[in-house]
């Protein structure tokens, strides 16, 4: 699995070690470790060497593929799940043609009108978007998924119930649902129920 944290739609100055946006990353992997434990995951973060997206520079995709050809080198054609949150879910699911990518998993992502899906084909996409997301609108989740599965992905949007952006409402939700859904794309253990009857039905919403 790789996680891809959120920036801004500009910067291009360094990320700190120390940035909020990582730090918030942090218990998605505990809540992935407890569910796919015993199945020797790897988990891996994307490096940006820029804050921001930067218009067609695009740096963080350009980011994230190259962690996937590095991860490729490195382990061989393992199946990965990106997760990706607000920018990193726009890059994760930008960068989810690789040939490493089996499923990609948007946590409020910033999906802007017009974006891309065709890269998606044949994947499976869940997208989980807070109701009281005020930075990301969560109808852009569900039309975005709507055209993924048009283009031959396999897609769930959830909406979370007074979710906001940066995740805090309905914490352990997020973790859990996360943690679930990333064992489940890989295998390892059954999906939740409500996303695999509509990975079976493309662009439904709960």
């Amino acid at each position: 699995m790789l996680l891809l944290h959120g920036g801004s739609s500009e910067g291009i100055g360094a990320v700190p070690p120390w940035s909020l946006a990582g730090a918030r990353m942090r218990p998605f992997v505990r809540a992935v470790e407890r569910s796919c434990a015993g199945h020797g995951l790897l988990i891996g973060s994307v490096r940006y060497r820029c804050r921001g997206w930067n218009g067609d520079r695009e740096d963080p995709l350009r980011d994230a593929l190259r962690a996937l050809d590095d991860l490729a080198l490195r382990a061989g054609d393992l199946p990965t799940v990106l997760v990706g949150h607000s920018m990193g879910g726009r890059a994760a699911l930008r960068a989810g043609g690789h040939r490493l990518v089996r499923g990609v998993v948007g946590l409020a992502p910033w999906c802007p009108e017009g974006e891309p899906v065709t890269q998606l084909r044949s994947r499976r996409v869940v997208l989980l978007h807070g109701d009281r997301d005020r930075t990301t609108d969560p109808a852009a989740s569900v039309d975005f998924a709507a055209r993924a599965a048009a283009a031959g992905a396999r897609t769930c949007t959830l909406l979370l119930p007074g979710g906001d952006h940066a995740m805090l409402r309905q914490a352990g939700s997020w973790h859990r649902q996360t943690g679930r859904i990333v064992s489940g794309l890989l295998g390892f253990a059954p999906l939740p129920s409500q996303v695999a009857d509509r990975l079976s039905v493309n662009g439904r919403t709960e």
